[in-house]
């Protein structure tokens, strides 16, 4: 057969490891040959010696792990040698081969030597090996269990040495986690702040660019602050709508000045359709911002319908997200009573009226509900905290009571402003007005003592 001269040869395999090294120890050359004869097949390192003493100087320079020796040998016997290689190596294997009339030599070495066995001449080659076999797996058992107890004891001392230090490395390492947690909290807290001063920043810009008198954010803040107090919505709901009630209108801040002070209803054409994309250009503002990835989302829904008119995705029902739907109802209330949506400035009660209305087309129900019971029991959006605001039909005012917002005739004709006490004869014109005009009004007002009647915050209604 022929060998390719690229092809590799073939990497000789390891030989084995010797399980196990033997002395034999006979005077006799023949006894040894046929000794190692029968031991040809096994796994095992076969050494020789001639006599006692070639077997100890043999032991000396070999790690021997059994020792065979003949009975009956000039000078050192057999009994005398595994007697010695008992006290210079205890743990080498000790076996006597011996003859019947050897039996005396045979007890003095099992009591002497301590001998594992011995092997009576003449021996089986069989039961030799099979003896010799159960004597290495004895000795490597011994071994193992001696690896074992040691490493025992290892591992207690190490245990007894580390319950000595536990406390204090315990101690030591909840220090280090205490620090470590302060580093991380003291981070996440200046990276609140920093999104925190951002919403500000942004927030300021959009407040810079339109007048005075359309500034909402302010407002719609404070009504979602209300609300998520009164329901208790979890923080990060609150965080993200509270952002989201700063930053709504980002989307408009490349408009001209003239889009940002015409009422949303009077805008037609291109102006229509750039006025409609101001919530999705608010989202992509602060997509890159991980923080207020919420708030973008609340910012570019706010606008879609509970009944699916709306936009940019003209989602539906649940599909609109929760926030965005609450974000909706603040921001169309306020912007209502501003002229933001209408051609004119929506008295408050008016816009609460609208609101209902359009509850269940526009708004959810069950939300626009509880919306506008906020506005009516707290009046969050007044700038009255901390003092009750009630709501109240004309033949229900008296005297002292303080108005939380302007009076607007039904022509638009300021009557009376914010902060101004009611007397019995200011209760008695808006009672002929009421009658004069065929309407009614429902005002907002402090209970007496609520409010400094000179106070005035000078809220835009």
């Amino acid at each position: 057969m022929t060998v390719e001269a690229d092809q590799p040869l073939p990497t000789p395999e390891p030989p084995l490891q010797p399980e196990a090294t033997l002395l034999l120890v006979d005077d006799e050359p023949n006894v040894l040959s046929a000794l190692k004869r029968v031991l040809r097949s096994e796994n095992y390192l076969v050494l020789t010696a001639n006599d006692g003493e070639a077997a100890l100087a043999m032991l000396e320079q070999e790690a021997v792990d059994v020792v065979i020796s003949d009975c009956l040998m000039p000078g050192m016997d057999g009994a005398e040698l595994l007697s010695r290689v008992q006290r210079v190596r205890p743990e080498c294997i000790r076996m006597l081969l011996t003859g019947q009339s050897d039996m005396n030599a045979t007890v003095r070495a099992i009591n002497e030597g301590h001998i594992y066995s011995y092997i009576a001449k003449p021996w089986d080659d069989h039961k030799l090996r099979l003896t010799l076999r159960q004597a290495v797996a004895h000795q490597l058992a011994e071994r193992e269990q001696k690896r074992l107890e040691a490493l025992t004891l290892q591992q207690n001392q190490e245990l007894v040495e580390l319950n000595a230090t536990l406390e204090q490395r315990v101690e030591a390492r909840t220090q280090e986690l205490k620090q470590i947690t302060d580093m991380l909290d003291a981070a996440y807290d200046e990276l609140k702040h920093s999104y925190v001063m951002a919403t500000r920043v942004f927030s300021s810009l959009i407040t810079q660019r339109m007048p005075r008198h359309l500034h909402a954010n302010a407002q719609v803040g404070d009504l979602i602050q209300a609300f998520a107090d009164t329901h208790e919505l979890e923080d990060s709901l609150r965080r993200d709508l509270l952002m989201a009630a700063a930053l709504y209108n980002l989307g408009k801040l490349g408009w001209d000045d003239r889009m940002l002070t015409t009422p949303s209803e009077r805008l037609f054409a291109e102006d229509r359709k750039a006025y409609r994309r101001y919530p999705e250009t608010g989202e992509s503002l602060l997509m890159s911002l991980e923080h207020l990835q919420g708030t973008a989302r609340f910012i570019r829904h706010h606008r879609e319908h509970w009944n699916g008119d709306g936009y940019p995705n003209r989602l539906k029902g649940e599909a609109i997200p929760y926030g965005a739907r609450l974000l909706a109802l603040a921001v169309d209330f306020i912007e209502l009573q501003r002229g933001m949506i209408l051609p004119r400035k929506v008295p408050r009660q008016q816009a609460l009226d609208l609101l209902r209305k359009l509850s269940g087309r526009v708004y959810e129900p069950s939300l626009c509900q509880a919306f506008i019971a906020l506005c009516v029991e707290q009046a969050p959006d007044l700038g009255q905290a901390g003092k009750t605001m009630l709501s109240l039909e004309t033949r229900q005012l008296k005297p002292g009571m303080i108005l939380g917002q302007d009076i607007h005739s039904a022509t638009g004709i300021l009557l009376l402003n914010e902060g101004k006490e009611l007397t019995q004869h200011l209760i008695d014109k808006l009672c002929k007005l009421e009658e004069v005009e065929g309407g009614s009004y429902t005002l907002m007002v402090c209970k007496p003592g609520d409010s400094d009647p000179s106070e005035s915050d000078g809220n835009d209604a």
